[in-house]
């Protein structure tokens, strides 16, 4: 038997992931994509969907590995060419959907497999085409599904598995009537998948329903009691984020850390931007190539480049255990990703620190994380250029004693001597500092950021629509804030009832979390509580 040293050491790296039962193929798969160790879904997932025949429910909350915690196995266990579609992936939406199918796209290895995602707002007819084609993989949301059922453009009699993604979230956007219509047009013998952050009770019904025999695997929800993790925010403008940025790499004396961004556009304009004064900086995300990815995670591991910026989705699967820093360059929409981007510092017994970066329209949002996460999250003050300076001087200062230490320095003792004939020593040290060091001492590359403050004794008004005609009074409405919010009714202020809606004044920290609740019930397509319009002024 021919030997790979090349196979062999991935195979040893990747030790966890093998001993789950995974195949060659995908090993080298997650090599590629830069996975190291299994997440606990995934340790607890892949080996019931490689051997059993039941189906499985896993709870588990976004970012945690879900989406290779099922497609692996799927991966591993359908057969190429077949003709026929093997598998659906119902997402809640097309966000995710694409997600989702890019995700397998990288995982799939040398296996020749056709995955397509389908969503609405895409053409219908680009839609069609593709499906005319061999597939072995739909990913799509409920509605545009249904709408390929209607139009018999996509059969799932024959699939062998079905998976529901975020099925809490579909819950919540009203999909659960067209999950089980697609639930009815699938075969009986597929082996059925669901996952979900949380368990609700219709949640459950379907299960029951539809789910004979099931395994059910549940991953306690991420803590951020990490204690060797430092979480600070800084109270800044959008336009000076950047230099702010900029002075938090600086001071420290070696930086090695994650900057996050929400979108493609602002990664490559941050990564462009550090690159351009000088920063061995790297950008990464959904648009890179498989080859790409792999070249900028090899470097950054190798710390030839210290600073990476990154979306949510492209740092899936990077584990580096020594980041200096997290810097979270604009709030995550969710709190569960605040904690996922955190918990990749302060590992393996290092200290770590989280920066945020909070705008006065985003302060309400970081209230929100603190609440949800029960983060300690203290406020700093940007660094001064003069604290910079002085970090950078004392830099300098190391690093010469330890050139002096290394007794490597003969070949300008001569040039040393005849310089000290004629001229002091302080003097000439001084014009050599200056000659190396002046540009970076100088302080003149550090734009000046405005000091800004945030009223953190807010309040905000919420509309509820809720009113008389639906037999709301004071005490009732109340009642239902605070049994589904947890929040005291001592801090509902102002409620006026009218005959079709009402409305309601509370803190601003105390709003997000009722908006967050809300919005998953509501009248048709609009939640019951909403923030409330502000009044147009006359003139």
């Amino acid at each position: 038997i021919e030997v790979n040293p090349f196979v062999d050491s991935i195979m040893e790296k990747l030790g966890k992931f093998k001993e789950l039962g995974l195949s060659e193929n995908a090993l080298l798969a997650l090599k590629r994509r830069g996975f190291e160790e299994p997440t606990p879904i995934q340790q607890k997932a892949i080996p019931i969907l490689l051997k059993d025949k039941s189906d499985l429910i896993g709870q588990a909350q976004t970012g945690t590995g879900k989406t290779a915690a099922f497609g692996l196995p799927i991966i591993e266990r359908i057969k190429e060419k077949t003709k026929k579609i093997q598998v659906l992936i119902l997402a809640p939406t097309r966000e995710l959907a694409i997600q989702i199918s890019e995700e397998l796209n990288s995982l799939k290895g040398n296996k020749k497999l056709h995955i397509v995602p389908i969503y609405g707002g895409q053409s219908i007819e680009l839609q069609l085409r593709s499906l005319k084609k061999v597939v072995d993989i739909v990913v799509g949301t409920p509605g545009r599904v249904i709408d390929h059922i209607k139009r018999k453009s996509m059969s799932l009699k024959d699939i062998s598995y079905l998976v529901l993604d975020e099925a809490d979230e579909m819950l919540n956007m009203g999909f659960l009537e067209d999950v089980e219509l697609i639930m009815n047009a699938t075969n009986k013998q597929k082996r059925t998948m669901l996952f979900s952050a949380t368990m609700p009770k219709e949640i459950l019904r379907i299960a029951k329903k539809y789910m004979e025999k099931y395994e059910f695997v549940a991953i306690k929800k991420e803590q951020l009691t990490a204690n060797l993790t430092d979480q600070i925010y800084f109270e800044v403008s959008t336009s000076d984020k950047f230099d702010a940025l900029c002075r938090i790499i600086d001071i420290e004396h070696e930086f090695y850390g994650l900057v996050f961004c929400r979108t493609k556009v602002d990664v490559d304009k941050i990564g462009r931007r550090l690159v351009d004064r000088g920063y061995d900086a790297d950008a990464l995300h959904g648009d890179i190539s498989q080859y790409q990815r792999e070249t900028i995670l090899n470097k950054f591991k190798r710390k030839r480049t210290n600073v990476l910026v990154a979306t949510d989705v492209a740092a899936r699967g990077i584990d580096i255990i020594d980041l200096t820093h997290v810097i979270n360059f604009s709030l995550p929409q969710d709190p569960e990703y605040y904690v996922h981007r955190i918990g990749r510092t302060g590992r393996a017994g290092k200290e770590g620190t989280a920066i945020t970066f909070v705008t006065p329209e985003e302060y309400r949002s970081l209230l929100f994380i603190q609440r949800i996460t029960k983060a300690k999250i203290r406020k700093e003050k940007i660094p001064k250029v003069k604290d910079i300076i002085d970090s950078k001087k004392k830099r300098i200062k190391t690093q010469l004693k330890n050139i002096i230490k290394s007794d490597k320095n003969g070949d300008y003792i001569n040039m040393a001597q005849e310089l000290l004939e004629d001229q002091e020593p302080e003097n000439i040290i001084a014009a050599l500092l200056k000659h190396s060091y002046q540009d970076e001492l100088s302080g003149k590359g550090y734009s000046e950021i405005k000091d800004i403050s945030v009223d953190k004794t807010g309040t905000a008004r919420l509309f509820v629509a809720l009113g008389k005609s639906d037999a709301m009074t004071r005490k009732k409405l109340v009642t239902m804030i605070k049994k589904k919010a947890n929040i005291e009714d001592s801090r509902i202020d102002d409620v006026k009832i009218f005959d079709k809606f009402s409305f309601i004044t509370v803190p601003f920290e105390d709003a997000e979390i009722i908006l967050h609740i809300f919005k998953k019930e509501g009248k048709g397509k609009r939640p019951i509580v909403v923030r409330a319009k502000k009044k147009q002024s006359k003139r």
